[in-house]
């Protein structure tokens, strides 16, 4: 069996911060030294670091406190998203969102850096401060670690990163998966926004029926305690929706003006902030309500809903041009401009063609995200297992 040593982290590895050049001197960016902000590596798929966001002059290096690290330098996140790691493939230095290692002889940086995360927890409980958390370097330097031999660092690595790869490759599937839908919307009916095809064109109004939404008043508990979903932006991250994060009572539906949504309406966000930048849609796959920030549409028999949501969103840019901005600026779609919108109507026949093929692919994306989530599964206890004493 391998012997398994202890020490503290600054006894076997350079512990180092970072630092951010001044933003008014231009010349100390856009050089050829990589500079990493926690995004960088919040955002990765993997392990390795290849390349930032944001880079920085040798100027830009000796005017702030950072320091250029080699290769093979291990990144953690010490403020806010605490926990997350990365091991640089090339020289770099970061921001001061960051403690940094440069590890000695007797420690892997990837199995340093896959140890890291078995400390989120630590990490964030030794945290401080008041506007946001941070973790401080003096208080890292002294965590003990346990370490084996560097050909066994070596081994518990190749074993992480083979079931690591495999979660990647199962997330880099369904990425593409979601791809295929736009796609496939484009190829059978050309781009809405010129109508290549020549479909016959109605407003969206002609087309289908509006509804609209509305809060229960909050000083009536019994109204929050049930199981009806109450929809509002905030749910609006899925295609397809049959549950939200808040559920009234059935009584609200006879003492209020609240309405039950139908199955298959398409669920639209008229008003908020988000509409800066997005102007989310979904479809009902249960029976449920909205809030006053969005309305729902009931297409008529010959436009289908699946169809609908797609023609939707595709035609995210002309939604956002028919935004408008209210007294108060937030940002507004009114019903009015939704309902004259044109839009192309091809024949029912291969509209449902079309449904049934997303079908088919949500299908096959429901199955990926079963595998994404066994693979995760898998790999978090390989991760437990390795630093947990199971050797």
């Amino acid at each position: 069996m391998t012997e398994w040593r202890t020490a503290k982290i600054e006894d076997i590895a350079q512990v180092l911060g970072g630092g951010t050049p001044s933003r008014t001197e231009e010349s100390y960016f856009g050089g050829g030294i990589a500079w990493a902000t926690p995004t960088d590596i919040t955002s990765l798929d993997g392990l390795y670091i290849r390349a930032t966001k944001e880079t920085i002059t040798e100027a830009g290096l000796k005017s702030s406190s950072t320091k250029l690290m080699p290769a093979g330098s291990v990144l953690l996140t010490s403020r806010a998203n605490i926990g997350f790691t990365a091991v640089s493939q090339v020289p770099i230095c970061t921001n001061q969102g960051f403690i940094n290692f440069i590890c000695g002889p007797d420690l892997v940086p990837e199995y340093f850096a896959y140890w890291l995360r078995t400390q989120k927890a630590k990490l964030i409980q030794n945290a401080g401060g008041t506007t946001f958390k941070e973790i401080a370097r003096g208080v890292v330097r002294k965590f003990d670690i346990c370490y084996p031999s560097v050909q066994e660092q070596r081994r518990i690595v190749d074993i992480l990163s083979s079931a690591e790869g495999i979660v990647r490759l199962r997330r880099e599937a369904q990425k593409k998966a979601a791809e295929i839908i736009p796609a496939l919307f484009l190829d059978m009916f050309g781009d809405p926004a010129t109508n290549p095809k020549r479909w016959p064109m109605q407003p969206l109004g002609q087309l289908s029926t509006f509804m609209s939404g509305g809060t229960p008043s909050k000083a009536r508990e019994d109204f929050w305690q049930g199981v009806l979903p109450w929809v509002s932006p905030k749910d609006m991250k899925r295609h397809e929706l049959d549950n939200a994060t808040d559920h009234i009572s059935e009584s609200v539906l006879e003492e209020t003006n609240i309405k039950i949504v139908p199955v298959g309406a398409i669920l639209i966000v008229v008003r908020g902030m988000i509409l800066v930048h997005t102007v989310p849609v979904a479809r009902s796959s249960v029976p449920l309500t909205i809030n006053q920030d969005m309305k729902a549409i009931i297409p008529v028999a010959s436009l289908n809903s699946c169809y609908l949501l797609w023609l939707l969103k595709v035609l995210q840019p002309r939604l956002l041009n028919l935004v408008s901005t209210a007294a108060h600026g937030t940002r507004k779609l009114e019903t009015e401009r939704l309902e004259s919108m044109m839009i192309q109507l091809p024949p029912l026949e291969k509209q449902a063609i079309f449904s049934d093929r997303i079908a088919e692919l949500q299908s096959i994306q429901t199955q990926q995200s079963a595998a994404i989530a066994k693979a995760e599964t898998t790999f978090d206890a390989l991760l437990h297992r390795a630093f947990s004493g199971e050797h």
